[in-house]
């Protein structure tokens, strides 16, 4: 058993999917990372110094405190339930950057299929003058009508 789990871990499909489930992964964080600390802060600032971060809606007021909260971690601390709409933003703004990226790499992945596929193979049969069958190019006699052909 112990011999077919390694053939199946070693296999070239198994491994690039590994390979690409960890580079995803890192590719997430600094999607994450972009849209926290790049894109958003100037959008924040456009929109009057809004973070979105700690954009939310107190739904119950925390045991330990009551609010308001300055920060989703305050009222977190406090116990309260909040509605993170801020962070919901974020995070649909984070998938789009991923899946826009995504596409881009499918996209490009597909090309290079195609112009794979768009070079025409070389012939391997030919036709015979005589009867019209097909039959490989290096023939010299036609195996169905026997005839006898010319070679090029």
């Amino acid at each position: 058993m112990f011999k077919e789990f390694k053939e199946f871990a070693m296999r070239g499909n198994v491994v690039d999917m590994a390979v690409g489930i960890v580079i995803g992964a890192a590719f997430g964080t600094i999607v994450k990372s972009f849209v926290d600390d790049i894109l958003m802060p100037p959008i924040g600032l456009l929109l009057g110094n809004v973070d979105f971060n700690n954009l939310f809606i107190t739904l119950k007021e925390g045991a330990k405190a009551a609010g308001p909260y300055a920060s989703v971690a305050a009222a977190k601390a406090a116990g309260a339930v909040t509605l993170n709409w801020g962070i919901f933003i974020n995070t649909i703004i984070s998938f789009i950057i991923i899946a826009f990226a995504v596409f881009l790499v499918i996209k490009g992945i597909n090309r290079m299929k195609r112009e794979k596929e768009a070079a025409p193979a070389e012939p391997t049969s030919k036709e015979c003058p005589f009867c019209f069958t097909t039959i490989p190019i290096p023939a010299s006699r036609c195996p169905n009508c026997t005839s006898q052909l010319a070679q090029s």
